[in-house]
């Protein structure tokens, strides 16, 4: 198989368990995949009374310990910038609190990272 094609598989695959998960801790998922011309936010949800933006990091090889490699300044600016174009976009969330979280996923074990970054101001 496809590098591209195992990677877009694994992808797809640990984006679902990451659904399960939050649904399973009393989020509601409003949207996923939303993309803008600054990137990709995997998961769009609501905890309460917080949209959560998440980002979904499934690893087959990498442990946790490298996801600061992955998820540097400038992809958290992207998905930041992203948020606020969702947010742009269906303003009926634009007063509610917000949130980063990553999901991090290996071998079928899902680590869910709350408040994993926050915008620089």
């Amino acid at each position: 198989m496809p590098k591209k094609t195992h990677n877009t598989n694994l992808g797809k695959k640990g984006e679902k368990l990451a659904v399960e998960a939050m649904e399973a801790a009393g989020m509601s998922i409003i949207a996923r995949n939303f993309r803008s011309m600054h990137g990709e936010i995997d998961i769009v949800a609501i905890d309460k009374e917080t949209i959560v933006f998440i980002e979904v990091k499934t690893w087959s090889i990498y442990s946790i310990e490298e996801l600061q490699y992955s998820l540097n300044k400038k992809k958290q600016y992207r998905i930041i910038e992203t948020a606020k174009y969702f947010l742009s976009e269906h303003r009926k969330y634009s007063k509610m609190a917000i949130r980063f979280d990553v999901v991090f996923i290996k071998s079928g074990a899902v680590v869910h990272l709350a408040s994993a970054f926050a915008e620089c101001v």
